[in-house]
């Protein structure tokens, strides 16, 4: 019901493009064209841009939970203007755009997986919020793709601060012990973990190791965006 709603509140008011408000789509061909994707070579683990190919100093000498972190664009332009509509506005049909241009990005690098899994909110956030923006851009993600998507298989069992504002050390700290998997559903399995938006990619590790602790197999985080 949710989504035939919003198709026809669609069909009445037009949706407006995020970057520079013409009518007809959520991000039109001129915006999409000027969205700053990211580029090689970056960090293999975190994802981090870096002037040639290698481990970044940062992830040289830290376990991982995750074969790496890849994201599609910088946090900045239309993509941010796109993720704070989606995330904080209610902006939800937002979520399958979004989810086509990470799509395209999987269909093009040849990442495979036996299924998605979206970053979880705690119960309370999710409650605050109405729904939770990773776990649609996943939902739309494993439509486009045909890949499995595996709700509740990750959860967050414990409430948390938000990240922003947080240092490197902070974050990491904020998210420890977080999360947890159900083997029942994760075990053996190569899994995407789907979230909006990478800083440091504390969030991402620290869900990673809770789906190792499960016996996950090889685990990739896909962020839509990266902060520069």
């Amino acid at each position: 019901m949710h989504w035939l709603l919003e198709a026809f509140l669609d069909l009445l008011f037009p949706p407006r493009c995020v970057g520079c408000g013409s009518w007809g789509k959520w991000l039109c061909d001129s915006c999409l064209k000027a969205i700053p994707f990211l580029k090689e070579p970056y960090c293999p683990f975190c994802g981090k841009p870096q002037p040639q190919w290698g481990t970044c100093p940062s992830c040289a000498n830290e376990p991982h939970a995750l074969e790496g972190i890849i994201s599609v664009a910088y946090f900045e332009g239309p993509i941010q203007k796109a993720v704070h509509l989606l995330k904080y506005r209610g902006r939800t049909a937002l979520a399958y755009p979004l989810a086509e241009l990470m799509a395209s990005w999987l269909s093009q690098n040849h990442l495979k997986a036996d299924a998605i899994i979206p970053v979880p909110l705690h119960p309370q956030r999710l409650h605050e919020r109405g729904y939770n923006q990773s776990a649609l851009l996943a939902e739309n993600l494993s439509k486009k793709l045909g890949i499995p998507l595996l709700n509740g298989a990750l959860e967050r069992i414990r409430y948390t601060r938000p990240q922003v504002g947080l240092s490197a050390l902070e974050r990491k700290e904020n998210v420890k012990g977080a999360f947890r998997a159900d083997p029942l559903k994760v075990a053996g399995k190569d899994l995407i973990l789907v979230d909006d938006v990478c800083t440091t990619g504390a969030t991402l590790e620290e869900c990673g190791f809770a789906l190792k602790q499960a016996r996950a197999g090889r685990i990739w985080g896909l962020t839509l965006a990266r902060a520069p």
